[in-house]
């Protein structure tokens, strides 16, 4: 191979041009609206292919199979997934404000089941799409570019005359950046455009009057109206959304909740998400005013119906479901968009700006088109008119040329020659001809019908309206009053036709204030298993399985349900949960892994002690470690209010054995790896504070480390099993603290 034709090039430049052509690429080829038509590339891309196809609102539908086919095959080579997914989102009026396509068959539901197979369901365009989004792609309005393979052309963009990105808002997430735009009422949108044409130094405060905020197409309050100002001026910031609920009278006195519109992100999966965590509610006895849930939604609407005791604080239960699900939830907003081809964070006033000047930008390729048509169509006009008048000259021109092109240029130039004239005067009339090119063609190709009578009187009249309409597109183009009086009276005729009434309520509501009902305190028990699975039972039920719960859990501990159990380490560190975070039920119910409801991280550390804190309280901790130091403490220094604190300080490499609380233990016997015992009394353990180190228990050989911590009682035999044989931990000769112990042999 020649070395000429090898490039040499950095690597990492290599990677990072690389990467930013991908960026740029799904950028503005793929994830972002643009802010002209508020269209991605693949929806505009369907619209586009759909009124190719012939496939308008007012004609059959076709298969949506056929739609993303041809799509695919001429203009979007990305795969059939994504155009059918598009599709069927600009279909759906629960996440459209504006549906651009009218979907027939199953095109998925508000609960987040999918569309049917695009062999299945069948489309065409909506009314509006036709008229506001594809209308006058033929008067050279936007630009057209080569799709992907050069066989097609695609425009670059929709000359949209409804600002379609507030309307339908968009989400979209990219490289380093996502947009989410809400939807808007279409009527208020168009009031605040016209509102801006006629005083572009409007305020946002000022367009807001129009504007009350966003309009989701499943309703819902937003509840922080005064931050929409900032959010409106900046393009970000949070919307606070609230569902709407209703209370409604039952047999018995009862009530009903009944939820009939949900927050915008709620839709889908997330309405299921929202009936279980209501269910957990109950089980978990967060509350005990649920009787029964109910998923009633149907076609007309969202009916969520919840069962409530009779004697049920109607208020403060909807302020629990305010705060612990997500019947009040939050939508982000980031309105991004591609502008002059790169991407921009915009506000209200720019993209009704951007939308503005687009609109005067095709009305202007709109009207210098027509204004050219219409230019055309008068000479014409004028041409026939004035043959109409000459006919009997111009018959005899016919008659007497040998061809059509000798009779053209008699038509044109006045040229005479070779053509036979009944008189002198009808050729000196003929030289004086000077018709344009075009308007010879037409007489050429006149019928002769068209000499009669009326049809001179219809031509006559054309010409005047073909007159008028020059008149009016020269005032047009001339005058930006002229131009901008247009475009608002085809939006007001949109706002006629399509405007509806706003679904979503915009207030300011006060913060969701909940009290949670003290649980009635009472004895439970505490159950912990080898794997970490945790949970509570009443002490009856403890009782009756006493030897099972022994026998199948690692820690039992008897605990109030109001109270907290503390958690030890072996990295030294306390971890604490509040009882009523577990799950209290049946004795053979799994539970959940304590990891789930504190900081403990079994990957990362071993519990070694559990007790309540009111154990702790009233007893003291005696703490060893590897390296055998060790300590007692006192058990109340271990009542704190953070969910992780340090039990106690280790030495560099150190890590904690045991944690024994004490209650009826006299001796201590620690054991080291290699077969050193030593027994002294508890008595000698000094007391020190939790982040003290401790004192040397037992001195170690150089590479002896303790393995296991034993207790006695007076008069009480201890016996252990080591190397598989019994040893009497009472026979263990009785030593003093910091002593070397004495060597067993199996």
């Amino acid at each position: 191979m020649d070395d000429n034709r090898i490039i040499r090039t950095e690597y990492s430049d290599l990677m990072q041009k690389s990467f930013i052509d991908y960026a740029m690429s799904v950028i503005v080829a793929r994830a972002l609206p643009d802010v002209r038509d508020g269209l991605k590339p693949v929806q505009r891309r369907t619209l586009y292919d759909m009124n190719e196809l012939g496939i308008r609102y007012d004609k059959p539908y076709r298969k949506s199979a056929r739609i993303v086919g041809d799509t695919m095959g001429k203009y979007h080579p990305h795969g059939d997934s994504s155009i059918y997914e598009a599709l069927v989102v600009m279909a759906q009026d629960f996440k459209k404000g504006l549906p651009l396509i009218d979907g027939h068959g199953n095109f998925g539901n508000i609960e987040g089941d999918g569309a049917a197979a695009m062999r299945y369901t069948e489309a065409r365009l909506q009314k509006i799409t036709q008229e506001a989004f594809l209308a006058d792609l033929d008067k050279d309005v936007v630009d057209f570019v080569p799709n992907f393979d050069e066989t097609e052309k695609e425009p670059s963009v929709l000359p949209v005359k409804i600002p379609n990105l507030l309307v339908n808002g968009s989400e979209g997430i990219a490289v380093g950046m996502a947009t989410s735009i809400p939807p808007h009422n279409l009527g208020e949108v168009i009031d605040a455009v016209k509102a801006y044409m006629k005083d572009e130094n409007i305020s946002t405060r000022e367009l807001m009057r129009y504007i009350k905020g966003p309009d989701f197409p499943t309703g819902g309050i937003v509840i922080n109206k005064d931050e929409l100002l900032e959010i409106y001026e900046t393009g970000a910031g949070k919307i606070k959304l609230r569902g709407r609920v209703e209370v409604e009278k039952a047999r018995g006195g009862r009530l009903n909740l009944v939820i009939t519109e949900i927050p915008y992100p709620m839709i889908g999966a997330n309405i299921a998400k929202f009936l279980s965590d209501v269910a957990a509610l109950s089980e978990t006895k967060k509350t005990a005013d649920i009787l029964d849930i109910s998923n009633q939604s149907s076609k007309e609407g969202i009916r969520i119906v919840i069962e409530l005791r009779k004697d049920t604080d109607v208020d403060n239960f909807i302020n629990m479901l305010y705060k612990k699900t997500r019947l009040e939830d939050t939508f982000g907003v980031n309105m991004l968009a591609i502008s002059d081809g790169r991407p921009e964070t915009m506000g209200l006033k720019q993209i009704l700006k951007a939308h503005v000047d687009f609109q005067f930008e095709i009305a202007t390729r709109k009207y210098t088109t027509l204004l050219q048509k219409e230019t055309e169509k008068r000479e014409v006009q004028e041409g026939l008119i004035k043959a109409c008048n000459l006919i009997d000259l111009i018959i005899e021109i016919l008659r007497g040329s040998k061809d059509r092109n000798m009779a053209k240029a008699c038509l044109v130039e006045g040229r005479v020659d070779g053509i036979r004239f009944k008189s002198k005067e009808s050729r000196i009339m003929a030289t004086q001809l000077q018709f344009t090119e075009r308007q010879a063609d037409a007489i050429l190709d006149m019928r002769l019908y068209k000499l009669i009578g009326l049809e001179i009187e219809a031509l006559v009249n054309a010409h005047e309206e073909t007159m008028a309409n020059i008149y009016r597109y020269e005032d047009i183009l001339a005058r930006k009053d002229s131009m901008a009086q247009v475009i608002i009276n085809e939006l007001e005729a949109f706002r006629r036709e399509y405007a509806v009434p706003r679904k979503t309520a915009v207030e300011n509501a006060q913060e969701a204030v909940y009290e949670e009902k003290k649980p009635e305190e009472m004895e439970v028990v505490f159950l912990m298993d080898r794997f970490g699975y945790a949970k509570t039972v009443d002490a009856v039920t403890y009782e009756r399985n006493r030897e099972a719960a022994e026998t199948e859990n690692k820690y039992v501990v008897k605990c109030k349900n109001t109270g907290k159990i503390c958690l030890f380490t072996n990295t030294g560190q306390l971890h604490t949960l509040r009882v009523a975070d577990l799950p209290f039920g049946k004795f053979r119910d799994k539970g959940i892994p304590v990891d789930n409801v504190s900081n403990y991280s079994s990957s990362r550390e071993e519990i070694l002690c559990a007790a309540s804190q009111t154990e702790l309280n009233l007893y003291r901790i005696l703490f060893v470690t590897r390296q055998s130091m060790m300590k007692v403490v006192d058990g109340g220094e271990f009542d704190v209010s953070k969910r992780t604190v340090a039990s106690t300080k280790l030495g560099e490499g150190d890590e904690v054995l045991s944690v024994t609380i004490l209650k009826e233990q006299r001796n201590i016997v620690l054991q080291s790896k290699e077969g050193f015992f030593l027994r002294f009394p508890i008595e000698e353990i000094p007391e020190k504070k939790k982040a003290a180190i401790g004192v040397r228990g037992m001195r170690l050989g150089g590479s002896d480390s303790l393995e296991a911590v034993y207790y006695t009682q007076n008069a009480v035999e201890s016996v252990i099993e080591y190397k598989s044989k019994h040893l009497s931990l009472n026979s263990v000769k009785l030593g003093k603290r910091d002593g070397k112990g004495v060597k067993v042999r199996g």
